[in-house]
């Protein structure tokens, strides 16, 4: 018997990420060729990825961390309640968001790649050995 996904996305939707992927703007397409393929200190991210009804812009699954950049579009008091109602169903599901302006992350990308590395390091570490407790 197949094994039931645990993400089904439908097929609309993981249309529309593929294409996205095509369309990125400068501070993803920047961010993308800092990150891919384990260049943020051997940590893997996917970009424009469905968590079904919804598609972040960067993900890395193991720390169940998200990256958004957000474009002049984000900018509406609209669009400001839609992305916390999104972040609070994904903060439901275990998932930390960290957002950045398109700007901000364009005007300083080292300082939001090293923030973003000390968050994925501190989702995807165990505790110290001193911190376990022993049998």
């Amino acid at each position: 018997m197949e094994q039931e996904k645990r993400n089904p996305v439908p097929d609309r939707l993981g249309d529309f990420a593929k294409d996205q992927r095509s369309l990125s703007t400068r501070a993803e397409a920047l961010f993308w060729s800092q990150v891919r393929a384990g260049r943020l200190s051997g940590h893997k991210f996917k970009r424009q990825v469905p968590i079904t009804p919804y598609i972040v812009d960067f993900l890395r699954p193991s720390a169940r961390l998200i990256v958004e950049l957000d474009g002049e579009p984000h900018d509406t008091v609209e669009r400001r309640k839609r992305d916390a109602a999104r972040d609070a169903w994904l903060r439901s599901q275990s998932f930390e968001i960290m957002r950045f302006t398109n700007d901000a992350f364009l005007g300083n990308p080292q300082l939001a790649l090293d923030t973003i590395l000390a968050v994925v390091e501190r989702r995807s570490s165990t505790p110290p050995h001193s911190e376990r407790l022993d049998p």
